[in-house]
């Protein structure tokens, strides 16, 4: 402007200096400021800038990984990283986080056990979490969760430990791990082998240890079975299953055996098949079929050019006991007691990306973001608005490209994204012990728990005492979902991504009459309210509008009730 003399550019600066200024600035704010301009977006994601924020963020991280872009990569992974934990008894009922391991380079996964919790980070680090007496700020001793933390080993690829939704039975944890071995007599070096280290989940103390040739590497370890013989199913980076069976109350005893390692009968009867990944309960086993080896090129047409193995996203299914086959699949025709590691094929649409198990039902999400529930529906916790049984996988219409699906005793548990981009908790099945925060009574479909859920949240558990999430996020391995062809779609009540209209107007005009039939045969108007609320949870509806119709219609319900018309405690 006229008399302020000539006008100085930030584009002037050396771009090392703007680097330099704009790395001291939080992530959140450098991800805004990169959103601003070209050139700022060209500044703000650079790779000099998030090395300088991932030296700042661990300054212990002498590596930045690897991907595509690797220190952007480590420097989200730590500034997002967390676990978040909110029991289910007690006074205080709110999200509370854990302590954070300053050496984990971001959380991979996580696993609570009987005293503690058990979290895996990128570079193979294994942390223990402990929980301890600590003296609070007004100097009174209280118990604590997650609140101590050690190192338990490093070199870990994956662990595992007693399948049971009930944390009491997981006395042990079993690492996979590489190790360094000596060479054999006669030559030099030495030579990576994995091996399985079994260690106590109370103290932290190696008990056992079972190493394997060099030539085997694993990726990917689950347990099933009972205490006595305990099956570990040890998944091979070429996608076959191996398996060998111990005895865990004999694992604390010191003395030296052999274990056979055997080639599991899914991988012998069908040999074509290449295992991605395993999921497992007390008496079940299930398989998801994938690629050997995911394409090299970073280049997303590169992956849309490699041709799919004809058995991709299959699902297979391991059953052991009577009772549980009869819960998933309603009959026992096809049970063989004498042949109960043959595997069964799930009949599906589409390709399956990732599962759940829980101990009589299961949830799939396939490759277009539908669930499809399967097994005992005795509480509701399939979340289909009923309590029948399904024998064969069943959509979940109203709930779409979920971030994470967890599967328990008698209760299942959603993480979505909402339309605004927050994250919200959906569950269904039993409420008993709080395990469903806002539903006591539980509830046949999939409504919104009274949960605080974090911004970075990726994956989810529960336990009798407690809810856990995981906070990461991975920029390079996030779940991407096709959009499903117009010719699939069936008639439900889905909102367009265009102008808001409903792709199916028939659809949704005969799901309202059915919610209407609903509330209709209810008895009593507080069952109507209730079942209002279900419909709400059901219906394609914006956050900020379930929350709206959710608080209204409690409003209601207290006023019916005579409670009186004064604003909500924060205990409701």
């Amino acid at each position: 402007k006229k008399g302020r003399g000539n006008l100085i550019s930030v584009q002037l600066f050396p771009p090392e200096l703007v680097e330099h200024i704009i790395s001291f600035l939080p992530v959140r704010d450098v991800v805004a400021l990169g959103q601003t301009c070209h050139y700022f977006h060209e500044v703000c994601d650079a790779e000099g800038v998030w090395r300088r924020i991932c030296r700042r963020l661990s300054p212990r991280l002498r590596e930045q990984g690897s991907g595509v872009r690797p220190w952007k990569r480590a420097a989200i992974l730590n500034y997002t990283k967390g676990l978040y934990f909110q029991a289910f008894g007690g006074r205080r009922r709110c999200l509370s986080k854990s302590v954070a391991p300053l050496l984990a380079h971001g959380y991979r996964r996580f696993l609570p056990t009987k005293d503690h919790v058990f979290i895996l980070d990128y570079a193979g680090t294994l942390f223990f979490l402990k929980n301890a007496l600590v003296s609070s700020t007004l100097g009174q001793i209280q118990w604590k969760r997650a609140c101590r933390y050690v190192v338990l080993c490093r070199g870990a690829k994956d662990f595992a430990s007693d399948p049971r939704c009930d944390t009491v039975y997981r006395k042990y944890l079993y690492v996979l791990a590489t190790r360094e071995q000596p060479g054999v007599v006669g030559t030099t070096g030495s030579r990576a082998c994995d091996c399985v280290e079994v260690y106590l989940q109370s103290s932290g103390q190696r008990v056992f240890k079972m190493t394997f040739h060099h030539s085997m590497s694993f990726k990917q370890i689950v347990l099933v079975g009972q205490e006595t013989q305990r099956a570990l199913l040890l998944l091979t980076e070429e996608g076959k299953i191996y398996s060998l069976v111990v005895n865990e109350t004999q694992l604390d005893q010191p003395r030296s055996y052999t274990v056979q390692l055997a080639l599991r009968k899914v991988s012998r009867c069908l040999p074509h098949l290449r295992v991605a990944c395993m999921a497992s309960n007390q008496s079940s086993t299930l398989y998801i079929t994938g690629k050997n080896h995911p394409p090299s090129s970073p280049d997303p047409a590169a992956e849309l050019r490699a041709p799919d193995p004809p058995d991709q996203g299959g699902v297979y299914f391991e059953v052991h006991t009577p009772g549980v086959y009869r819960d998933l699949f309603g009959t026992l025709q096809a049970f063989d007691p004498l042949d109960q590691q043959m595997p069964l094929a799930l009949s599906l649409p589409a390709k399956i990306l990732f599962c759940a198990l829980g101990y009589n039902h299961l949830g799939l999400v396939d490759e277009f973001g539908r669930i499809f529930m399967q097994g005992n529906n005795r509480y509701g916790q399939l979340g289909t608005g009923d309590k029948m049984d399904r024998g064969e996988p069943t959509q979940v219409r109203y709930l779409r490209r979920p971030i994470a699906l967890w599967c328990g005793l008698n209760h299942s548990l959603v993480l979505s994204r909402g339309s605004d981009f927050s994250k919200e908790l959906l569950g269904c099945g039993c409420g008993a012990g709080g395990r469903l925060p806002g539903w006591p009574k539980g509830s046949a479909s999939f409504v919104k728990l009274h949960v605080k859920v974090p911004l970075c949240a990726c994956s989810l558990c529960a336990t009798r005492e407690c809810l856990y999430m995981l906070s990461s996020h991975d920029i390079e391995h996030q779940p991407t979902y096709r959009d499903l062809p117009a010719s699939r779609v069936v008639g439900t009540p889905e909102p367009s991504l265009g102008a808001g209209a409903s792709q199916d107007p028939g659809g949704a005009a005969r799901a309202c009459e059915e919610y209407l039939s609903q509330i209709h045969s209810c008895p009593t108007l507080q069952d109507r309210m209730e079942k209002m609320k279900e419909i709400v949870g059901w219906m394609p509806l914006m956050a900020a509008q379930k929350d709206f119709f959710w608080e209204a219609l409690d409003m209601l319900q207290r006023a019916a009730a005579g409670v009186g018309p004064g604003p909500p405690t924060p205990e409701s």
